[in-house]
């Protein structure tokens, strides 16, 4: 008996009792391993996310200004509400100028940081638009236009990057303000090569 016990590998009651724990304990160490590793794609996911640096609301406004200048006025805009925001300043008014135009909707939120590498991000893209109209049709007439509002928009970010970098120890948020201040001394380099803008004439009739 023992002889043929040994020869079909003794499958007895105990012997599958033994096989069927061990099969459930393999089953939940795979769901486990399984659980583990998608808990660890999604952190990874997030980590790595990027952070848009409009709103939706924001980008919707920048669709609806197809004029180049209209559309650097909304980019300027949504930069002037982060920095408010970094500021602890009263945010610029919002006005309408046609009936349909999308709203502001909610303020962007985040850290300091964040907040200016969206201001980074907002003006790589006012550069990019520009720069692409540039390309189709350089004597397109609102280039000059809008480049002359986005350098003086510029040149008051600088000044309030200046503060700002007093004020911070951060290392995440010095990073950002070197960002935000070498766009825009691109920006003011590039703005400082447009010939003088030229003076409208005074419509006003002298008197004889």
């Amino acid at each position: 008996m023992i002889q043929l016990c040994v020869s079909r590998g003794c499958n007895g009651p105990g012997n599958g009792v033994d096989r069927r724990a061990s099969a459930r304990m393999a089953a939940i160490v795979t769901l486990q391993v399984a659980l583990f590793t998608g808990v660890l794609l999604i952190a990874v996911s997030a980590s790595t996310q990027t952070r848009e640096h409009l709103t939706d609301q924001e980008t919707e406004l920048v669709r609806f200004n197809q004029e180049l200048d209209k559309r650097i006025d909304v980019f300027i805009k949504a930069m002037d509400r982060r920095f408010a925001i970094i500021n602890g300043t009263a945010q610029p008014v919002a006005k309408k100028l046609m009936k349909d135009e999308p709203e502001w909707g909610d303020l962007p939120k985040g850290t300091h940081p964040e907040l200016l590498g969206d201001i980074a991000g907002i003006l790589d893209e006012a550069i990019t638009n520009i720069d692409d109209v540039s390309r189709r049709d350089e004597k397109n007439p609102l280039i000059s236009r809008a480049l002359r509002k986005l350098t003086t928009a510029a040149n008051g970010y600088l000044t309030q990057l200046a503060t700002l970098r007093n004020q911070t120890k951060d290392a995440d948020e010095q990073a950002a303000i070197e960002r935000v201040a070498d766009n825009a001394n691109q920006i003011i380099e590039v703005g400082a090569k447009l010939p003088p803008q030229a003076t409208e004439p005074d419509k006003k009739k002298k008197k004889p």
